[in-house]
């Protein structure tokens, strides 16, 4: 098994250290840092731990979902464009951040089950969902494990599967460590071992999900290129959009970019082509189109 995107991450993600994820963050330009802004902020609990949550804005409620050793503030560039807007929901997932850590092993479907108890909490109806990395997981499975949830989704480079990593990173991290019984691991290294051991979902779960999809990913990203194309052809309603000249940090990168793409996804009523009809339904046009020129030109 190769190893997960925690330690990818580490050189090439917005993830920062757990240590550094629990200090209080650095000062900002404005008043507040996101992920650490006790006006908009919050606390619940769900199976026995305490996870906090922020709100901003007004609109159709959209949720946001961080990565791997992440926390609220990796999607600052996301909360301050959707804001104005949607009614943006963030979460630190449990041992992230400031939430509570689980006593028992760290998984996807928690913390997937964690999201849905945190719209429950809110009692915001359904959603749209946007989850980046480990994010994006998470948020496919709301759509398998909690369906009427969510109305939309948008997945920023997920995994089925550990084995779902682009080879050259899978190379250079190696193979999953041998855990050692007698150790009792840190939240940093539960958060690591989540990605060196997990997920484990099957790509034909994908066909159940019945809520539109972007599949989103980079043309350079830490996610293998066939991996992202078997999760757009197992969902029956998606579509795919692969950013040219991008990694999986285009979410900081170029956050202008990848916001607009997620906008107009959520905002345009969702139509699901035919490879074959809709494009003869286009020449058609186009020739019709041609038509007119010629006979304006008369």
């Amino acid at each position: 098994m190769v190893v997960g995107k925690a330690a990818v991450l580490a050189l090439a993600l917005v993830l920062l250290p757990a240590s550094v994820l629990a200090a209080e963050p650095a000062p900002a330009s404005h008043a507040f840092v996101y992920g650490s802004n006790p006006a908009v902020g919050g606390y619940f609990e769900h199976d026995g731990v305490k996870l906090y949550y922020e709100v901003y804005g007004q609109g159709p409620p959209l949720l946001l979902i961080h990565g791997n050793g992440a926390n609220i503030w990796s999607m600052k560039h996301q909360i301050a464009y959707f804001s104005q807007h949607y009614q943006v929901i963030a979460m630190d997932s449990r041992d992230h951040g400031r939430s509570g850590d689980a006593k028992d092993a760290l998984t996807f479907e928690a913390m997937t089950d964690d999201q849905a108890a945190l719209l429950d909490h809110l009692h915001t109806g359904p959603v749209l969902v946007l989850g980046w990395s480990d994010g994006a997981i998470e948020a496919l499975l709301l759509a398998i494990r909690h369906p009427d949830r969510v109305t939309k989704i948008a997945a920023m480079a997920a995994n089925l599967d550990p084995e779902g990593l682009a080879p050259q990173f899978a190379k250079l991290y190696g193979s999953s460590r041998k855990a050692d019984p007698a150790h009792i691991p840190t939240r940093a290294e539960r958060v690591d071992a989540l990605d060196r051991d997990e997920p484990h979902i099957k790509p034909e779960a994908l066909e159940a999900i019945t809520a539109p999809v972007l599949v989103l990913a980079a043309d350079h990203d830490a996610i293998a290129d066939d991996h992202t194309l078997e999760i757009y052809h197992h969902l029956p309603n998606s579509q795919l959009a692969i950013f040219p000249d991008a990694t999986h940090m285009i979410p900081v990168d170029d956050p202008d970019r990848f916001n607009a793409t997620v906008d107009r996804f959520f905002r345009t009523p969702f139509v699901k082509k035919d490879r074959v009809m809709d494009l003869l339904k286009s020449l058609q046009r186009m020739r019709q189109e041609y038509l007119a020129d010629q006979a304006a030109a008369k």
